[in-house]
């Protein structure tokens, strides 16, 4: 992770504080989840140290899986310190449960994978059981 910032940055020194592309962090000002910048005379985005630790937050909470909607709400009940946590906490339980249903997709997709590959032991696509299985779902196993 990089040094923290002391003083205000431009767009590209936050997207290097937050490792976060300059584009993403336009988007999630358009859609609000950070505040608009302050503008330097040229026009240009200006950002204090808060937006560098809100992006922080944003990023960890995206490579752990939270839908941006869930984050929208983290970031709403972060602004009351003093009020129970009992709403995170649902919030994180209800993304594990996710999680967890997603896991259980993958796996029902990797056996179909597996399967297909283990029935198709031709030399020519026109044999082929991965391409006759792609082509046509109900070969599949299973619902995926």
């Amino acid at each position: 992770m990089r040094k923290l910032e002391k003083s205000p940055v431009t767009i590209g020194r936050l997207a290097k504080a937050s490792d976060i592309k300059v584009t993403t962090i336009r988007y999630y000002e358009s859609i609000g989840l950070i505040d608009p910048p302050d503008r330097s005379e040229g026009g240009q985005r200006i950002y204090d140290q808060k937006a560098v630790e809100r992006m922080r937050f944003i990023r960890h909470a995206r490579e752990l899986g939270f839908p941006l909607e869930s984050i929208r709400e983290l970031i709403a009940l972060s602004q009351n310190k003093d009020r129970s946590c009992a709403e995170v906490d649902e919030i994180a339980r209800r993304h594990a449960g996710d999680v967890k249903q997603r896991i259980k997709r993958l796996k029902a997709l990797e056996r179909e994978l597996n399967r297909m590959i283990k029935e198709c032991a031709v030399d020519r696509i026109s044999d082929c059981r991965i391409m006759e299985v792609l082509s046509n779902h109900e070969f599949c196993m299973r619902e995926h």
